[in-house]
């Protein structure tokens, strides 16, 4: 239960495409997060899944039945929205059980199910409570007890933690997901903090100007991104990219550029192909005898455990994170080396990741068609 089908999702406000062609299969029970940048069409894909936003073209799907034009209460989807939208003059149990109470459900049966869903969330002892004399943490959790009373298909979350500070971010965090574990519900979940989408989701989609950028595993996501956009959007510091040019010497795959030779690790006859290259700032290494990239430290971030130095190589700017000491300063002329499997390339024009046939031959064949922007990358 709690499969809900996306094909085709498009919306327009004005001259402006929101949503863009959205396709995206959400498998019962998962914790399936939209991760984007503000503006990207993640709250707006969300809003039409719940009903709350009617979709110019394509067809949604829940269980396999077609709720495109069916009214948000006929739904059996539960929505927690990032104002939380308590009633001020009801208390915690009155605000819980609000929605039974629209079902015209009998006391008994609203007492016993507010009951059972406050001990879930650790509100029992906050039921005669109005919600301003509540934390930030303990309203959000009265928010999705009114979710969760309903017992809805699945759930769906809209930045539910944007208004939480930072240490409260962190706890919620940890709480939510328990919930997951224990319901065993669909969570669909918008937010544009990564760290969030890491260490919740069970898979990610990604979303740029309305388009699905990847859907996959948080590591996956990470790991292989299928675009520079989620290379560069993904990570803190993000992915160091760059241009550079792929050329074949002495038969090995080799990427130059001012300042930058780093070996691909494969082997092959290529013309010259001018790509984006892409290394994250923990997989470049500083004091390689060998060093594929040579640029001059400007500054030093200390983190505590760890180190992130800045440095110039050419008119490029780059990341190095590591332990600290990363044993380098201001002004040094620093090689940094980096294993050819944690070296992405990207196409020029389109941005897409570049495979590679058979896995060792040289290949930049036009992309397929699931890898445009209109699809799931593969």
């Amino acid at each position: 239960m709690g499969n809900i089908r996306i094909v085709g999702a498009t919306k327009r406000f004005g001259d402006v495409t929101a949503v863009d062609g959205v396709t995206l299969d959400i498998a019962g029970g998962e914790f399936l997060v939209l991760l984007g940048p503000s503006g990207c069409g993640k709250s707006t894909l969300l809003r039409a899944v719940a009903g709350l936003t009617p979709l110019d073209e394509g067809a949604l799907e829940l269980d396999g039945r077609d709720i495109t034009h069916t009214a948000p209460r006929e739904r059996d989807l539960a929505m927690v929205f990032q104002s939380y939208a308590l009633y001020p003059h009801l208390s915690v149990e009155r605000n819980i059980g609000f929605p039974l109470r629209a079902r015209h459900q009998s006391r008994e049966d609203i007492r016993r199910k507010v009951g059972e869903v406050a001990a879930t969330l650790e509100l029992s002892e906050l039921l005669q409570r109005r919600p301003r004399e509540l934390s930030g943490g303990q309203r959000q959790r009265v928010a999705l007890g009114r979710a969760l009373v309903r017992d809805p298909g699945a759930f769906l979350l809209d930045e539910p933690l944007s208004n939480l500070d930072a240490k409260l971010r962190a706890s919620t965090r940890y709480e939510l997901v328990e919930l997951h574990r224990r319901l065993g519900t669909t969570f669909v979940y918008v937010t544009h903090d990564q760290v969030e989408a890491m260490t919740m989701a069970t898979r990610i989609a990604i979303l740029d100007q309305g388009r699905l950028e990847q859907v996959g595993t948080p590591a996956e996501v990470y790991d292989e991104p299928a675009s520079e956009f989620v290379a560069g959007f993904l990570g803190s510091p993000p992915m160091n990219l760059f241009p550079a040019t792929v050329v074949s010497r002495g038969g090995e795959l080799v990427a130059l550029a001012p300042g930058i030779d780093v070996p691909l690790g494969r082997r092959g006859e290529l013309p010259d192909t001018e790509v984006v290259l892409g290394i994250r700032p923990e997989h470049l290494r500083p004091h390689d005898p060998r060093p594929a990239v040579t640029g001059t430290v400007r500054m030093l971030e200390n983190l505590g455990g760890e180190e992130i130095a800045h440095c110039t190589v050419g008119d490029v700017r780059l990341c190095v994170r590591g332990p600290r000491p990363l044993g380098l300063t201001p002004g040094d002329e620093a090689g940094l080396a980096a294993d050819p499997g944690h070296v992405h390339v990207f196409h020029r024009t389109t941005g897409r990741r570049l495979r590679w046939q058979d896995g060792a031959t040289p290949a930049f064949p036009p992309l397929p068609a699931e890898e445009t922007h209109q699809g799931v990358p593969a």
